[in-house]
């Protein structure tokens, strides 16, 4: 399984941004999807994830401004991120799970200015 993800960058506080992840593999639509985050000096956190039936969870951090899905017919899943805030600032890695194995792609940049 290998993760690619995209579409992370510099934004304005308030701005939006929408980051991809696709998978290969023939799992994908039986996977639990997740995105996680880390910023400098700070510990991996979960950011958003989704099952396989397409129920969601997020950090409280981001409810109701970040929102998780998947296109299983594309193998892509994202993450649609608006009102950013400069504390959103970090590496994003995708993760995927078929179970017991976790996979994680390489991560993407998201910046944010204040």
């Amino acid at each position: 399984v290998q993760l690619v993800e995209s579409g992370g960058g510099l934004v304005q506080a308030g701005g939006s941004l929408r980051l991809s992840c696709a998978a290969s593999g023939s799992r994908f639509s039986s996977s639990l999807m997740g995105w996680y985050r880390q910023a400098p000096g700070k510990q991996r956190d979960m950011v958003a994830t989704i099952t396989c039936f397409g129920s969601t969870g997020y950090a409280d951090s981001v409810k109701g401004r970040f929102a998780i899905s998947r296109d299983n017919a594309k193998n892509t899943v994202y993450l649609q991120m608006n009102s950013l805030r400069p504390e959103d600032t970090a590496v994003y890695y995708c993760q995927q799970t078929e179970w017991p194995n976790m996979y994680w792609g390489q991560g993407t940049q998201v910046t944010v200015s204040s």
